[in-house]
């Protein structure tokens, strides 16, 4: 299947709809990275005495990551099923596949952004955006 190409106009249109999910796809994904550390934690308290831990402690934090992780996935595919990839889950990165000039680039938007101000190509990535 051909790439979907994005005129600026469009992939403003769906930056405009995508925000609210990538909102709340950043959220979550603190949410995630939070429960792993304290994963961490509570492992490293059983290694040393355990203290007053119980079985239970361990399963609600498993189900609780897992569920972060399931959370994020469907965020994730809404993303990409509007045709933008997401480059960073914390700081709420998106590109989206363009022409200038007949080659290939990519529109580069970052949640705080009010609209998409920047380009790179396929291979220079966030550290190589330019200005539109």
């Amino acid at each position: 299947m051909a790439p979907r190409y994005f005129t600026l106009d469009e992939a403003n249109r769906a930056v405009a709809e995508l925000r609210p999910v990538v909102e709340q796809m950043v959220e979550h994904r603190r949410r995630f990275l939070d429960a792993q550390q304290r994963r961490g934690a509570l492992t490293e308290q059983a290694g040393s005495n355990g203290g007053d831990l119980t079985p239970g402690d361990f399963a609600e934090l498993e189900k609780e990551l897992e569920e972060e992780a399931t959370t994020l996935a469907v965020f994730i595919e809404r993303i990409q099923s509007a045709g933008a990839q997401v480059k960073d889950l914390d700081d709420g990165l998106l590109d989206f596949p363009s022409l200038r000039e007949g080659e290939e680039i990519l529109l580069c938007w970052r949640l705080g952004e009010d609209e998409i101000a920047f380009w790179h190509g396929p291979e220079e990535g966030f550290a190589g955006r330019k200005p539109l």
